[in-house]
């Protein structure tokens, strides 16, 4: 039995065949890959049940636990739908496309020099002692959240005040410091951790949780490594290794950090 099959239904299959493979990269970054596989059987027995073999009984239940379990997926993996959807937003073309509609404001926004400068100076002396260091400059998506789990500073960008915070025997040391409003927000704070499997094995942990705040946000994360005193940044998803103090002054400036 001959049926139609035009432009429209290759589009279908396409998107929907886009759509699973998406879904099946969040899965797998996520470590949920047998979630997947355990929810696409599902969906492929429920057509044929419902769909093929027209069971009304069984069709009508699963037609439940389908409407059901979607909900329940949607809480269970919320962090990782809003991680998606974030991804989606920061393509690359649409980036452009928000930065086409945002130039006039961000035109006006003046550079603050003399903060990009303590930043760097910072992160140079930090280097150079090979004291580990993770620093977030927070942009158009709010930190508070991630604030909220350290210690409130509420201070003026300071190089000396970066460097006791980071200094090894401080009690704060450890955890992330949050800028926002070209002030230092707090400091031994917990950020998300990347699960992505393309991130070099030498990079530590203080890399992955640099990389997962610029996944989920375009906070800027500079990262000073304890082992190497290499500095990195980390922004829309990607790193930047083993940059000069010009090189991250220029990215700073670029980026309109401050």
């Amino acid at each position: 039995m001959f049926f139609d099959f035009g432009l429209k239904d290759i589009i279908d299959i396409f998107l929907v065949a886009l759509i699973l493979f998406y879904v099946y990269r969040l899965m797998k970054e996520s470590r949920s890959l047998n979630v997947f596989i355990g929810i696409m059987v599902f969906v492929v027995l429920w057509l044929f049940v419902s769909q093929i073999m027209e069971m009304r009984l069984l069709g009508s239940i699963m037609d439940k636990l389908v409407s059901v379990g979607v909900i329940g997926l949607i809480i269970i993996f919320q962090e990782d739908i809003r991680k998606f959807l974030y991804n989606v937003g920061a393509h690359q073309r649409m980036r452009l496309l928000a930065r086409i509609f945002s130039s006039d404001r961000m035109s006006g926004k003046a550079v603050d020099k003399e903060a990009i400068m303590s930043v760097v100076l910072a992160c140079m002396s930090m280097s150079k002692r090979k004291e580990g260091a993770l620093i977030v400059i927070e942009r158009s998506t709010p930190l508070t959240e991630i604030a909220d789990t350290g210690d409130k500073i509420d201070a003026n960008i300071n190089q000396r005040l970066i460097e006791n915070i980071f200094f090894k025997n401080s009690p704060l040391h450890d955890g992330a410091m949050i800028i926002a409003h070209k002030r230092i927000l707090a400091a031994g704070c917990i950020l998300p951790v990347s699960h992505n499997l393309d991130i070099p094995k030498e990079l530590g942990l203080r890399h992955r949780a640099a990389m997962g705040i610029s996944q989920q946000s375009d906070a800027i994360a500079i990262v000073v490594s304890e082992e190497t005193g290499g500095i990195s940044v980390a922004i829309h998803g990607d790193f930047q290794l083993r940059l000069s103090a010009e090189k991250l002054e220029s990215i700073l400036t670029l980026e309109k950090a401050f």
